[in-house]
C-alpha cells in the first residue's frame, strides 16, 4: 500500500492562475522520487500540497490513510510528511546544533529521554553527530542543510520532501545531501526531491516532469532521459554525464546510448 497518494490534484492561487493541474501519482515506503521542471512549472506548489501547507483546490492528497479533504487530518499529515526548504538559515532556530534538532520534538511534547534518542538518531542519519555542540552559523552551507534535515528527521516523518533544498549549495554541499538521501531511502524513509539539478534526479527510482502544472513525462531515469528532444522542448537538459556522452558521440567516439551517470560514462570510456 502506498504511503502517499496524489489523486487528480489541482491548485489555483486565483481564478486565472492554475499552478497544479490534475496531478496524480503515488509513492511507496523507501522510494526516492524526483520532481523536475522549468521555473514556474508548479514543482514547489506541488511540494507544499504534499504536507498540507497548501490545500488542493480539487482532488486529494492521502498520507498514510489521512486525506487532505479532512481538515482535522492536516496535523497528522504534517507529522508524517517533513519538509526542507531551499535556504537552511530559514529553518535553523537555535544557537547550538543539538538544541536546533530538539526544537521540533520539544514542541510536540516528546519526553526528554526520547528527545535525546531522536537527536542521536537524526544527527547520525545525516552524518553530523560530531557537530552536536557546534554553532550552526559557523557551519558550511551543506552542513547547515544537513542540520535542517536532521531537525525534520527528529520528528520521525515517513516522508521527507526536499523543495529545491540544494539550490543554494555548492557541488560539495549537493554531494553531501545526495549521500544523506541515499542513507534515508535505505532506512525506509520515502524521499521526494524537487530539483532543477538533473544529476540529483539520476539517482531516483522514478522521475516526474512537470510543465504548466501537469505531469508531462514520467518513468525511471533511463526512460525519462532517453526522451532528449522532449526534455529540450521543455527547457531541460540531460545530466552532465549524458551531455558529455553526446558530445563524445558527435566526435565519433562510440559511447553507448542512454549513458546518464558518471559511473556509466567512466565504464564506457574504460572499455574503449
Amino acid at each position: 500500500m502506498p504511503v502517499l497518494e496524489v489523486k487528480n490534484v489541482s491548485y489555483s492561487y486565483d481564478k486565472t492562475a492554475v499552478a497544479v493541474n490534475g496531478v496524480s501519482f503515488s509513492a511507496e515506503k523507501g522510494q526516492f522520487i524526483a520532481i523536475i521542471g522549468r521555473n514556474g512549472s508548479g514543482k514547489s506548489t506541488l511540494a507544499k500540497l504534499l504536507n498540507g501547507l497548501l490545500t488542493p483546490t480539487s482532488g486529494e492528497v492521502i498520507v498514510d490513510g489521512f486525506s487532505s479533504k479532512d481538515k482535522n487530518a492536516v496535523f497528522e499529515i504534517r507529522r508524517r510528511v517533513g519538509m526542507v526548504f531551499q535556504n537552511p538559515d530559514n529553518q535553523l532556530v537555535a544557537s547550538i546544533v543539538e538544541d536546533d534538532v530538539a526544537f521540533g520534538p520539544e514542541n510536540l511534547g516528546v519526553p526528554r529521554k526520547e528527545i535525546g534518542e531522536r537527536i542521536d538518531f537524526a544527527l547520525k542519519a545525516v552524518g553530523m553527530e560530531n557537530f552536536r555542540k557546534s554553532t550552526p552559523t559557523r557551519l558550511s552551507g551543506g552542513q547547515k542543510q544537513r542540520i535542517a534535515i536532521a531537525g525534520v528527521l527528529a520528528l520521525k516523518p515517513q516522508i521527507l520532501v526536499l523543495d529545491e533544498s540544494t539550490a543554494m549549495l555548492d557541488p560539495q554541499g549537493r554531494k553531501e545531501i545526495a549521500g544523506v538521501i541515499k542513507t534515508l531511502v535505505k532506512s525506509g524513509v520515502t524521499v521526494i526531491t524537487v530539483t532543477h539539478y538533473m544529476e540529483e534526479a539520476v539517482s531516483a527510482d522514478k522521475i516526474y516532469v512537470l510543465d504548466g502544472g501537469k505531469i508531462v513525462l514520467s518513468g525511471t531515469p533511463k526512460e525519462v532521459f532517453s526522451q532528449r528532444q522532449a526534455l529540450f522542448a521543455l527547457g531541460l537538459e540531460l545530466p552532465r554525464a549524458g551531455i558529455i556522452a553526446e558530445r563524445l558521440r558527435e566526435r565519433g567516439i562510440k559511447i553507448p546510448e542512454n549513458v546518464i551517470t558518471e559511473r556509466e560514462l567512466s565504464e564506457a570510456l574504460w572499455t574503449l
